[in-house]
């Protein structure tokens, strides 16, 4: 019982919102533009880590192109279980729950993730995409996380 309480007060403090850290960034080409890696607890799901990957446009790109204030909205996205799976009280309709944003712009453009639960094939699914109003959001990555056999813990009862 005290495992299980402990599980509820961990999630429900990481649930207070997630926030990436880099793990690691290169430049990928000579004008110094660069890709930056970063890692994100789910923050509901305890034991399952996304890395995403979005491009950090460099200064002589910014003095040659303009748009001074955004970088792109390409970005790519991988989960994985890292741990024992512990799920708290998550969205389980069609449109899921956003559980990461992060802002590419100073006005209007961001990127974010969407944590969809496929209870038919006991996954989770998890969608990053850009929120930019100019040319639609149409830029996203996929990744899924299966629970087949993880042992997960549902601290509200699975669904």
């Amino acid at each position: 019982m005290v495992r299980f309480a402990l599980a509820v007060l961990l999630l429900s403090l990481a649930a207070a919102g997630a926030r990436a850290d880099e793990v690691g960034s290169f430049a990928n080409d000579w004008t110094g533009n660069g890709l930056v890696v970063e890692a994100f607890p789910d923050p509901a799901v305890a034991g399952v880590t996304c890395h995403i990957v979005h491009f950090d446009r460099s200064v002589i790109d910014r003095l040659t192109k303009g748009n001074w204030f955004e970088n792109p909205s390409n970005s790519a996205i991988s989960c994985s279980q890292t741990g024992p799976i512990t799920i708290g009280k998550i969205a389980l309709g069609k449109k899921g729950e956003e559980i990461f944003s992060q802002r590419l712009s100073l006005f209007f453009k961001s990127m974010a993730v969407r944590r969809i639960y496929d209870q038919k094939n006991d996954t989770l699914v998890y969608v990053a995409y850009s929120r930019q109003i100019k040319d639609a959001s149409a830029k996203m990555g996929l990744s899924t996380v299966s629970l087949y056999n993880t042992h997960a813990v549902w601290a509200m009862g699975k669904p």
